[in-house]
């Protein structure tokens, strides 16, 4: 016998020779692996030979099968199973009569787990895509065992469910859908394997080619998810949003919107689970479908349900720290796959509606807030995937899209936010959430961002002060941004709110309270936080206008100057609860917000940037008690006159005797500016003289005074100012020699104001014996008077004595030799003698006015006084208290007759006969006719003649007044 086996080994067919190769010794050990591969390769490579191998296969079962050996026979039908994945070919029929020959024989026979195993066999086959058909095939036998088998009686009842759920899949088997058996085979039998790349291929291709069939196979993937969900069986739910996420990146057809419906459904699910790890992948499915441009639009999708729970995922909680930021990450995402999905398409939700806005918007906030409680890692990739940069670019995204009509929504909020969270007084993120706001929308919306911030203050008036300093802080680094692009028609308007709130903050400072009334009930406020929003205020109005062009920061400056209440002008300063002092605050916050406007103010044209309307009520500030409103007027006014930054080098006062040092930057006297001072002068030097006079002026007042006198000579001089402005310092010398009502300081002041104001001005005129005669006069004093240089005087520890002897001498500057000394120079000798005098008119009229009455009086009498006519009319009357009492009383007297004429002319055209209606009117015309003709002819002359010539003897012919020419009709408009 072994000669015969040996014989015969040596003829066997190789196919038969690779059959038995696979079957080991021991059939506990399974197939030899690499002999299958061997003989897979073989019936690749030669796929005539399918067919025996399929024979003898079947011949080996068969053996086996009697010889009950039925390890070997759960091998061959694996092989059988293997070899069927493997092969499509022509010849795949004849191996396919095989393999139904082999598992008719198990289904034949008496053990359950063989017919189970012949079953399980024939199912797989059955979900095998053939590429060639097949005519002669039949099922017949198929159908009558397993209806067989699902009638099985078997006595043990868990092998009898088997043999009847064997019965059932062998039966439906066959009856399956394509596009079923196409899903089922992309899922292998370890889901670590991942998808079936092959049958995923296959599936895909089905797809494209049978479109209708898209929403029932989204409909069995999604049966399949809820499934595997249901079992816990993870990893075939991720392998179905896998497919899922392949077909859609593959499918754009007009049936794509019925898939992408059972997609939803699916991404739905998984957001609902309890696992994080399964909402995250249903997020990450659902940025991806985001990202699809679909090509049919979509008219009844909703997304409520998405943007709900992804703003719930935003607020997540869950106890690990890692996994909380992972469900934060995922539900930021998620609402940027919501925003770019729905914010360009009109035919979806709106996403600009407050329903979802008050979702989204609060939800990025939240995670753009928990910056300050992160821990920074040094590692970069960490730095870039934090929920908060991620938010910060998900914001600006959202932000960047929004339209005209939607900034409203998107920026609502966000206040809303800060105000529930109490977020205003922290500041800080307040200011960076309106900066990613303004640097996001486009441009020509950023003034209704200012807008709302402006609305949103005016509610918050009687707020704490410490919120509404918050949102002023705010505006400011907004209206900044804006200024920098297109401020449009809202530059008065936030100067307007400013404004209004800084006289509140007067207003509650002073009461007390944020009830206008004062009552008990009402919340009491702190002072000292008031007037840090007074600071506050104050500095955002300069930082905005330092932003604006010239021209609208003259506009701001003509704005805030007619809000500041005047004497004599406007008779109610203030609220009625603050009286004078509000009136006094108010004027001094107005001051300081205007100084900042005026604050690096650089104007070529002086006339523009200090136009009458501006300049009247502010040298009306100049001559008030009140030392602070003075000041406050003196650095306004050198704010808009040194446009060469020259300020600082006039500060500290002193004498110095060779003032290049100084470098000071002059620039020749423009004509502007000429005409500005034969406007102007006059009226300055007049409010310097007078406002000198004021015995509550301190050292700082005298240091303004000698800037603005410096900066007048060096940025306006021409030289007729210059004489004028040596006169105005000669003037002040004789004021602090003769004005012993002065105290001592002011008067040693005066004195320290013009040796060092005369000795600027002597080295810019660059007279020689000018300078000369002011350096003795300096030196003398040196000597024995250093009380009256600005060196013991204008100092913090001036150095003055109780009273203040007669000041005569060389240490006086005397005006004739300056005048004799300049007029060699090509001076107007003669101006220069003349000592300075403010006008007593001009005096009068500008002092402090304590009521309206005085001021009417005061232009009454100036009317009278520079009348041409002023010899033909009668003396201005003196109006009194008695006058105004009497005009008061007979008021009454003339509304009753007032009264009594209307009713007369009632009665007149209600009773008398039309006749005397029309004659008393035709009286009025006529009388109206005849004083017309009067007026014109005193105002028309008769034109010259064309010879210039006086008419002849028979005298001058009457001109036609020009209203009685008959013109062509071509020369009429």
């Amino acid at each position: 016998m072994y000669g015969v086996c040996g014989c015969c080994g040596a003829l066997r067919p190789r196919y038969k020779r690779l059959v038995d190769n696979i079957f080991p010794e021991d059939p506990e050990d399974g197939l030899v692996k690499a002999n299958m591969e061997k003989l897979t390769f073989y019936a690749l490579s030669a796929p005539e030979k399918l067919d025996r191998i399929g024979a003898y296969l079947s011949e080996r079962l068969s053996r086996d099968v009697a010889r009950h050996r039925y390890g070997y026979v759960c091998m061959a039908m694996e092989a059988l199973d293997q070899l069927l994945m493997a092969c499509h070919c022509q010849s795949i029929n004849l191996f396919v009569e095989s393999f139904l020959t082999m598992v008719r024989k198990l289904l034949e026979a008496d053990k359950p787990n063989l017919q189970i195993l012949g079953t399980n066999s024939f199912v797989k086959f059955a979900n095998i895509e053939e590429d060639t058909p097949s005519y002669h095939r039949s099922y017949d036998f198929f159908v009558s065992r397993f209806s067989e088998m699902c009638h099985s009686g078997y006595e043990d009842p868990d092998i009898r469910t088997k043999i009847r759920m064997a019965g059932v899949c062998g039966c439906c088997g066959a009856l399956r859908p394509r596009y079923k058996r196409l899903v089922d085979n992309i899922f292998p039998e370890d889901p670590e394997d991942g998808l079936v790349k092959a049958n995923m291929e296959k599936l895909t291709f089905y797809a494209l080619s049978a479109p209708e069939k898209l929403d029932r196979i989204g409909a069995y993937l999604s049966e399949r998810l809820s499934r595997d969900v249901a079992r816990h069986r993870y990893g075939y739910v991720c392998m179905a949003m896998e497919a899922l996420d392949q077909l859609l990146m593959a499918c754009h057809c007009q049936s794509i919107n019925l898939f992408v419906e059972s997609f939803l459904t699916m991404v739905r699910k998984l957001l609902e689970a309890d696992k994080p790890n399964l909402q995250i992948l249903g997020t990450n499915s659902f940025v991806k479908f985001a990202n699809i441009e679909e090509d049919t639009p979509s008219y009844h999708r909703s997304y409520d349900f998405f943007v709900s729970r992804f703003s719930e995922m935003c607020h997540s909680g869950y106890e690990d720290p890692d996994i909380r930021t992972k469900i934060r990450m995922a539900g930021i995402r998620g609402l940027q796959g919501v925003v770019r999905k729905t914010v360009n398409d009109e035919l979806q939700a709106n996403i600009w509606d407050p329903q979802h806005m008050d979702k989204i918007v609060p939800s990025l906030l939240f995670n753009l807030q928990q910056e300050e409680g992160i821990e920074r890692s040094p590692s970069p990739e960490t730095e870039k995937e934090s929920p908060v940069e991620l938010t910060e670019r998900c914001f600006r995204e959202l932000l960047g899209r929004a339209v005209y009509g939607n900034i409203k929504n998107a920026v609502k909020p966000v206040l809303m936010h800060l105000d529930n969270h109490s977020l205003w007084e922290g500041k800080q993120f307040a200011v960076r959430c309106f900066k990613i706001i303004m640097y996001s929308i486009q441009s020509q919306h950023s003034h209704l961002v200012i807008q709302q911030l402006l609305g949103h203050l005016d509610a918050n008036s009687k707020n704490s002060a410490r919120v509404r300093a918050g949102i002023v802080e705010v505006i400011a680094e907004a209206a900044v941004i804006e200024a920098s692009g297109s401020i449009g028609p809202t530059v008065l308007e936030v100067f307007n709110t400013l404004l209004k709130q800084l006289r509140l903050s007067v207003d509650y400072e002073l009461t007390g309270s944020y009830d206008s009334f004062g009552n008990m009930g009402s919340k009491v406020i702190k002072i000292h936080e008031e007037r840090q929003l007074q600071e506050a205020v104050i500095k955002t109005i300069g930082s905005f206008a330092n932003t604006l062009p010239t021209y609208q920061r003259s506009e701001v400056m003509l704005f805030i100057i007619g809000k500041i209440p005047v004497p004599g002008m406007y008779p109610a300063l203030g609220s009625p609860n603050t009286g004078i002092e509000g009136s006094r605050m108010i004027q001094i916050m107005l001051l300081k917000s205007l100084l900042q406007v005026t604050a690096g103010f650089k104007s070529t044209n002086i006339l523009t940037a200090l136009p009458t309307s501006f300049l009247d009520p502010l040298l009306s500030f100049t001559l008030m008690e009140d030392a602070e409103i003075r000041l406050l007027v003196l650095d306004i006014l050198i704010s808009i006159i040194d446009r060469h930054d020259n300020r600082q080098k006039f500060s500290p006062v002193r004498i110095i005797s060779d003032i290049s040092v100084l470098k000071l930057k002059v620039d020749k006297c423009s004509r502007q500016d000429n005409l500005f001072m034969k406007k102007h002068s006059q009226r300055l030097y007049r409010h310097i003289y007078l406002a000198c006079k004021e015995e509550s002026s301190s050292q700082r007042h005298f240091e303004s005074q000698y800037t603005l006198l410096g900066l007048m000579c060096v940025e306006l001089a021409n030289e007729e100012v210059v004489g004028d402005l040596i006169r105005l310092a000669l003037a002040l010398q004789d004021l602090a020699l003769c004005d012993e009502a002065l105290p001592v300081y002011n008067r040693c002041a005066i004195h320290a104001l013009s040796a060092a104001y005369l000795n600027l001005i002597s080295q810019l005129t660059t007279v020689p014996t000018f300078c000369q005669h002011v350096h003795e006069v300096i030196e003398s004093r040196k000597k024995e008077h250093s009380f009256l240089l600005p060196e013991d005087v204008l100092t913090e520890t001036s150095n003055i004595p109780e009273k203040l002897e007669k000041v005569e001498g060389e240490v006086l500057f005397v005006q004739a030799k300056i005048a004799e000394m300049l007029g060699g120079s090509g001076y107007n000798t003669e101006r220069l003698a003349t000592p300075y005098i403010p006008q007593i008119t001009d005096e009068d009229r500008l002092s402090k006015r304590k009521s309206i009455g005085d001021t009417v009086s005061l232009q009454l009498e100036m009317e009278s006084r520079q009348s041409p006519e002023k010899e033909q009319r009668s003396t201005a009357e003196q109006i009194t208290f008695e006058t105004l009492k009497q005009a008061i009383v007979d008021s009454v007297n003339v509304e009753e007759l007032e009264r009594e004429r209307r009713r007369q002319v009632v009665e007149r055209f209600q009773n008398a006969p039309f006749e005397e209606i029309a004659a008393h009117c035709g009286a009025r015309a006529s009388l109206l006719q005849s004083k017309l003709n009067q007026i014109f002819e005193i105002t028309i002359r008769p034109p010259p003649s064309p010879s210039g010539s006086v008419g002849n003897g028979h005298g001058r012919t009457r001109s036609i007044p020009v209203y009685e020419m008959k013109f062509p009709d071509l020369c009429v408009y």
